[in-house]
């Protein structure tokens, strides 16, 4: 049997436990190009996750689940193309899970590997994992913040559908950004 060393990553504040997402306080939100001139921004009112820490923050777990139906976009007719089978197929595909499998550090941040599974496709994904920081709530609790970005191509999940433009080009883009803004409180 093989251990690894500590990754003497030290962070203040710091503390081993189990987290959970303060949804009211979190966002995960997407923009993907739009008649190639344009993004369009969505975000998902239904998420939950758990972040599990140890005395090592490179040996954390997260775990996110995501209620596609929760798709906004400001647009109803937009948000229900998006939740049809041209994209995220609710019916079918009612969730859009993500599971860590590694957190390393990265330039002045860390990066965060992970499975991401959407539309019945689980593909790996990275994403840029920024802390904001850890310390302590006016109900006397603990709390942590993070923001995580990455970018995916929509067609690595199934997800297909293009209506072309005639000048060139899709009504959609292929690429989708991803912005997550986490706020976890650690349980007692």
């Amino acid at each position: 049997m093989t251990t690894q060393a500590p990754s003497n990553v030290t962070i203040p504040g710091w503390a081993a436990g189990t987290w959970q997402l303060d949804p009211t306080h979190s966002e995960v939100a997407f923009s993907v190009r739009h008649m190639m001139i344009s993004k369009v921004k969505g975000r998902f009112t239904t998420v939950s996750a758990e972040l599990t820490t140890t005395d090592d923050p490179l040996d954390s777990k997260v775990t996110a689940e995501i209620d596609l139906s929760s798709v906004t976009t400001g647009n109803d007719q937009r948000d229900a193309d998006l939740r049809s089978n041209n994209y995220f197929d609710v019916e079918t595909h009612p969730k859009m899970t993500f599971t860590s499998t590694g957190v390393r550090p990265d330039g002045d941040g860390f990066a965060l590997d992970g499975e991401l599974s959407v539309h019945g496709v689980t593909r790996p994904v990275t994403l840029a994992l920024e802390l904001g920081g850890i310390g302590p709530d006016p109900w006397g609790g603990t709390r942590a913040g993070f923001t995580a970005t990455g970018k995916i191509n929509r067609h690595d999940f199934g997800m297909t559908f293009d209506m072309p433009l005639d000048g060139g080009g899709l009504v959609v883009g292929d690429q989708v950004a991803i912005t997550i803004e986490a706020e976890l409180v650690l349980d007692r």
